[in-house]
């Protein structure tokens, strides 16, 4: 398992592939692999969004990740996961997220993907400010629904 914050760029299936290749524990015990990419939208809320400042609180969003880590290793029978989250000066198209889960069966990979992602998105202490086409910036209160 592996959790990170980061704040450089973020080329999500190198990332998984690295990861994947660097654990020999999972080389012929997976027969799924499920994984989630989030990326910026150039709009919310009904405007044009051409940058946003992702903030979080170091050592508390990393600790919430591993918990929410934690609990899906628990509920599913997962062989893996990964979560990479990125912070900082994002711009549309630019990866946020990536969410991986390696089990030996879709069902499981797919559900402790799906909760990871749900949770994180709802509840991990991340912070966004987005900054409008009309150069004006908002701090966004709620997140989109799923």
């Amino acid at each position: 398992m592996h959790v990170a914050v980061i704040d450089t760029a973020l080329d999500p299936l190198a990332e998984v592939q690295r990861y994947q290749g660097a654990q020999p524990h999972l080389q012929g015990q997976v027969g799924a692999t499920a994984i989630f990419i989030g990326s910026m939208r150039d709009f919310n809320q009904d405007q044009t969004v051409v940058r946003m400042e992702l903030e979080h609180y170091p050592g508390m969003t990393e600790h919430y990740l591993q918990k929410i880590a934690q609990q899906a290793l628990q509920q599913w029978p997962i062989a893996d996961l990964l979560i990479l989250h990125r912070v900082g000066i994002i711009i549309p198209n630019d990866p946020i997220v990536v969410v991986a889960v390696w089990s030996a069966h879709r069902a499981a990979a797919y559900a402790a993907n799906r909760f990871l992602m749900e949770d994180l998105k709802s509840h991990a202490p991340f912070w966004k400010k987005e900054t409008l086409d009309n150069h004006h910036s908002r701090w966004v209160e709620k997140n989109t629904p799923a």
